[in-house]
């Protein structure tokens, strides 16, 4: 696996330093910034959209670790560092990796290191079969069975943080599965799908209608956000007469 590119957040001098050193003797993490404030980590991930896992301090001035939080890249990771310990359920309700309680040695913030390793590993070895030119099926886990998808009867998928909902046509309902929807949009043929939304993919060739800002399939009205809009009536242009 490559390395965890990684973030540090923190008003304090001290324990960013510390932080810093602890990031730079683990061999599987990338340290990619270090900022004094959410305010200065949110301007680097305007222009650095890869980075992984992020150590927020939940105390920060104008903006916090929890909001800024909310504000990271659903494939982001988070894990808090502060020296309130009435913040750890907050933490958690921002499904963070994990909560470290300053003052904390190198072991503790190993093990929370340890702990987003195995999260990302678990998103790379998600078993879905490749598709191949012609191939026209994958498979997912879903309740303990490995089902078959078709890309012909997938109307729409929805990302929801680690899971993705795939719903089907003549199926009431959705398959359910542990997986980013990053992982599942660069397995999906990109001429039968598209990414509309931060949370939804669709199927091309469902597309019923377009209203305003929303896609329509059968009953449902997706909305189409507007940093995927040019390249979605790109494609509608293309088909119209």
């Amino acid at each position: 696996m490559k390395k965890i590119t990684c973030l540090i957040a923190d008003d304090e001098p001290m324990a960013l330093t510390l932080i810093e050193s602890y990031v730079l003797k683990t061999p599987f993490l990338e340290l990619k910034a270090k900022c004094n404030s959410a305010i200065e980590a949110m301007q680097v991930l305007e222009e650095q959209k890869d980075i992984d896992l992020f150590f927020l301090d939940i105390q920060m001035p104008d903006l916090t670790g929890l909001e800024f939080s909310k504000l990271l890249p659903q494939n982001s990771r988070v894990i808090f560092t502060t020296a309130f310990d009435q913040y750890a359920i907050d933490g958690y309700k921002v499904n963070a990796l994990d909560y470290l309680l300053k003052p904390f040695d190198y072991n503790e913030f190993l093990n929370a290191s340890t702990k987003a390793r195995n999260y990302f590993e678990s998103q790379q070895s998600v078993s879905v079969t490749k598709p191949e030119r012609k191939q026209e099926f994958f498979f997912v886990k879903s309740e303990y069975k490995q089902i078959k998808i078709n890309f012909s009867e997938i109307l729409y998928i929805e990302g929801l943080k680690d899971y993705v909902k795939i719903y089907l046509k003549d199926n009431p309902k959705p398959i359910l599965t542990l997986m980013s929807l990053k992982k599942l949009e660069e397995e999906l043929p990109s001429d039968n799908f598209m990414r509309i939304h931060r949370s939804f993919i669709i199927g091309l060739d469902k597309i019923e209608a377009i209203e305003r800002n929303h896609i329509v399939i059968g009953k449902e009205q997706i909305a189409i956000a507007p940093n995927y809009k040019d390249s979605l009536m790109e494609y509608i242009g293309g088909k119209s007469l």
